[in-house]
């Protein structure tokens, strides 16, 4: 569970407020906004289509050239104009396409469909388009799927840029409004103004967009994914909107509107509270220093991260880079993104995990069969260790980004000694691969395993003399320990985090790690649940992870703890039958310790 967010309550008798809509998205930038309805329509644009002679082809290729220049300055126009702050984050989004404009493969496919169907070019250009959208589109990984917002956005520009047509820029827009819209393209994100855009609710989209990014970094709160809006939401309707859950209110009665005044309230008194936690360290009462870091995917979060002063980056998720492209990145494109990060975090640590495909992700660059049950199947290191190739231009270019700071190397889903001393093997020869080619790579460089299958808990103990550190990676080995999948609703109930067989081996992989010398950390949703950080604290856990907007409660319980008493719950922990016994436990000791954020996140979780 992770009550660590205010949200709006929901509607126990929607037939008893017939006014009332309620729809549920998928949250993706935080804040709850309430304001009149702008509607976007789409505005399609009709491509027209025509016969040319041979001799025309040439002046079609010159439109087509100057069309992609003009768009690629339109691009960088933009990117010109964002509001300090933004400029890392948006503009690496607006950079990709500017790249993408200036593929040659792009341009040599649609001169062949010039030549070999003497077509006007503005019809060859949206034929290559619609092609790839529908590759993105058939994908089984969200993260490609969420790519199409991005090839739509450069199809519209160049096309607008063929036809001479110009739309006005969602800049304009001056009065305070909630805009609604089947979507919205990355670019036109980038240009809406915080404060007179008060929040954004489309039909489609995911989490890790580039549209969702950018509102993240713009700080306007956004809903996404709610399905079809056209005839459930208009012009001037008032909408309350709630990026924590990412549920939506369509025209709210009287008492719905004071109810939601109540949680503004409360949510700006403990953001205001929280604020002032960002500079200080997260230790306990009695004097233990905690590490708290962040999880990030995309080193535009970087920003995000270094806001609550954190200790790092305690899980880079690596597989960003393979998705949503036709062929894996070279060693060069990696290193300079892991460079970048770990550039940027320094001297703080980061921690690179290894490519872990496979499972629920999925990249339209490296060819994965299909399998029954892919979370059990060819994924993490499994995957690596099959492919040589792309796990050592991996692993190169995370030796060589390692000189430019504290940097670890992690390896996903470890299932026993053998698989771990392979991989270590092969890093190994990876390694003095390098240093034969004369770069400069540390002398050492710290190796950890994620303990995150429940063979490797319970063989903890034989695992850590091999490694430099654990981390517990508790969202799979809950679903591997309880035989649980997290996304099947009929079960999700019994996805409990709280379950005794959890908790012991949460425990003995701690007791195994420090009996080596060696820290645990955790970097699953567990580690950012404020409730359950106590709990862990006593089983032995060193160090959280988590995403960025959970650390300020985190080390709001932190400095309210002590180790000693944390441990005494923990050894009642361990005595518990039943996972509600447990969270029974872990409330009174936070009811004990913090009960102002006990109350608090007791009454959110009873409003979800």
């Amino acid at each position: 569970m992770d009550a660590s967010q205010p949200s709006l309550p929901n509607n126990e008798n929607p037939e008893s407020a017939s006014s009332e809509i309620y729809l549920q998205g998928i949250p993706v930038s935080p804040g709850i906004a309430r304001g009149e309805v702008l509607f976007l329509e789409p505005g399609e644009i009709t491509v027209p289509r025509r016969s040319i002679q041979p001799e025309d082809i040439s002046e079609e290729v010159c439109r087509l050239d100057a069309a992609l220049q003009e768009t690629i300055r339109d691009y960088r126009s933009l990117q010109e104009g964002l509001e300090e702050g933004l400029e890392t984050t948006t503009a690496a989004i607006l950079e990709t396409h500017s790249l993408l404009l200036q593929d040659p493969l792009l341009h040599q496919e649609i001169e062949r469909l010039l030549q070999l169907q003497l077509i006007n070019v503005e019809a060859a250009f949206s034929m290559v388009m619609d092609k790839l959208l529908k590759v993105l589109e058939k994908k089984k990984d969200s993260y490609s799927r969420e790519r199409t917002a991005d090839i739509r956005d450069v199809r519209r520009r160049v096309l607008q840029n063929l036809l001479g047509e110009k739309r006005p820029s969602l800049s304009e827009i001056s009065a305070r409004r909630i805009l609604v819209a089947p979507d919205l393209a990355p670019s036109d994100t980038a240009t809406l103004t915080p404060g007179v855009v008060l929040g954004f609710a489309t039909q489609m989209g995911g989490p890790t967009s580039h549209t969702a990014i950018a509102a993240r970094s713009l700080g306007i709160p956004a809903v996404v994914g709610l399905g079809e809006l056209k005839g459930r939401i208009q012009t001037g309707d008032t909408l309350i909107l709630d990026g924590y859950t990412g549920k939506v209110i369509v025209n709210p009665t009287e008492e719905t509107l004071q109810r939601l005044g109540q949680v503004q309230t409360e949510r700006r008194e403990y953001e205001h509270m929280l604020d002032k936690l960002s500079e200080l360290p997260a230790t306990t009462r009695d004097g233990y220093s905690i590490e708290v870091s962040a999880n990030i995917e995309h080193p535009a979060e970087v920003e995000s991260a270094l806001k609550f002063f954190t200790g790092g980056v305690g899980l880079y998720r690596t597989e960003f880079l393979f998705m949503g492209r036709a062929e894996p990145p070279d060693e060069t494109e990696q290193y300079r993104a892991y460079r970048d990060v770990i550039k940027q975090i320094s001297p703080r640590p980061v921690i690179l995990r290894t490519l872990d495909l496979g499972g629920d992700k999925f990249s339209s660059s490296v060819s994965i069969p299909q399998e029954m049950n892919p979370f059990l199947g060819w994924r993490a290191i499994r995957f690596c260790l099959q492919m040589p190739q792309i796990f050592e231009t991996q692993l190169r270019a995370m030796y060589r980004a390692s000189k430019f700071g504290p940097t670890k190397i992690m390896l996903p889903l470890v299932s026993s000694v053998d698989q771990l001393k392979d991989a270590l093997e092969f890093m190994r020869h990876v390694r003095e691969k390098l240093v034969k080619e004369g770069r400069e790579i540390p002398k050492h460089v710290p190796v950890g395993v994620m303990i995150e299958v429940p063979s490797a808990a319970v063989m903890a103990h034989l695992l850590a003399p091999l490694v430099d550190f654990f981390s517990i990676g508790t969202n799979d080995l809950i679903q591997y320990t309880l035989a649980v999948d997290r996304g099947n609703p009929r079960i999700s109930h019994l996805y409990e985090p709280t379950h005794p067989a959890i908790i012991h081996l949460v425990q003995r992989t701690a007791e195994a790690a420090h009996s080596k010398g060696i820290p645990v950390g955790i970097c699953g949703v567990m580690g950012g649940d404020p409730l359950l950080i106590p709990l862990l604290l006593g089983l032995g856990v060193d160090e959280f992870s988590m995403t960025v907007r959970s650390m300020p409660f985190v080390k709001y319980v932190i400095r309210a703890c002590r180790l000693d008493e944390c441990k005494a719950l923990a050894e009642d922990a361990m005595s518990c039958a039943t996972g509600k016994e447990v969270l029974e436990l872990a409330w009174a000791y936070m009811r004990k310790v913090v009960p102002d954020l006990a109350s608090f996140l007791h009454r959110n979780a009873a409003a979800r």
